[in-house]
């Protein structure tokens, strides 16, 4: 398969390039400075620029695109870079994928787009949420419409927490928990969705190539826990013991709404599509998702 990838140098498209390529597809990059290799193309989507020859006899795009969203506070210029890194993106590429006729879509999301729904478990059947960032997911769902409407396979991987040996949410821990401040959040019931970069990429690359799979998919792992466990166990494995509690007054002080809508806030969402489907976790639980950063 002729794979084209939006945002293949971040965490998990990275790795996907390279999944793909292991799987002997063909991938090529979007980037949006000057192509620099044979699998690079431009694009620039605030300008709405695309290299059109990227989408030519292409069967399928990913779209990873999108600024971080709880690695700071959401200032008014935040939320606004936060929306358009991912709306404006995907619906430059939902258009391309309608022109050209390509027949799958696999388009970034979150879990956020359930909102807080405390201990209830929740599936891709599941209503939207409220606040900012449901209503982020919303969007960023609703810009692939076109494609939708070309009648393109359109999956939205609603992806959670992703645990990964470097970067992304470990990378932020793990030196907090190496000086014995590993801490739970206000009262740790919030449950998080977490997922395996290894998972996150071979579910995607499932995805990719497993035709009767549309519509939202849950890119979670199947045994969510709540932030308390979470730290309990990532502190056992790292051999440091976390008993800290951070306040929820210090943490709406320091980051406001993140601290309410992505920090205290969580989902107990389950991977019923990807259950569904047949897709082989490598890490069904916690703990062995947490063995190749500690092991």
């Amino acid at each position: 398969m002729r794979v084209v990838v939006a945002g293949s140098s971040g965490l998990i498209g990275t790795s996907l390039v390279a999944a793909l390529r292991q799987g002997e597809h063909e991938v090529r990059r979007l980037v949006r400075r000057r192509p620099e290799a044979p699998d690079e193309h431009g694009w620039d989507p605030a300008e709405d620029l695309l290299d059109e020859e990227a989408l030519a006899g292409a069967d399928a795009v990913v779209n990873l695109c999108g600024a971080g969203l709880a690695d700071r506070r959401w200032s008014t210029e935040r939320k606004e870079l936060l929306v358009s890194s991912r709306v404006g993106p995907t619906a430059l590429l939902a258009e391309a994928v309608a022109r050209h006729g390509v027949p799958t879509l696999v388009n970034g999301s979150a879990v956020g787009f359930y909102g807080d729904t405390g201990e209830l478990p929740v599936t891709e059947s599941s209503p939207p949420g409220s606040g900012f960032l449901a209503d982020l997911c919303r969007q960023w769902e609703a810009a692939t419409s076109p494609a939708v409407g070309a009648g393109a396979r359109v999956v939205l991987s609603r992806t959670g927490l992703v645990i990964a040996p470097a970067g992304g949410l470990i990378g932020r821990l793990k030196p907090l928990f190496s000086v014995l401040l590993g801490a739970k959040l206000g009262d740790g019931a919030q449950y998080m969705p977490w997922i395996s970069l290894d998972d996150a990429v071979g579910a995607l690359r499932f995805l990719v190539e497993h035709e009767d799979v549309s519509g939202p998919v849950n890119l979670t792992g199947p045994a969510p826990v709540t932030n308390a466990e979470f730290t309990r166990e990532l502190g056992a494995a790292l051999g440091r013991p976390a008993p800290w509690t951070v306040p929820e007054f210090v943490l709406r002080t320091a980051l406001g709404q993140v601290a309410d809508e992505a920090l205290l806030a969580g989902q107990r969402a389950l991977p019923h599509q990807l259950d569904e489907h047949g897709y082989p976790f490598a890490h069904p639980t916690l703990d062995a998702a947490l063995t190749p950063i500690t092991g």
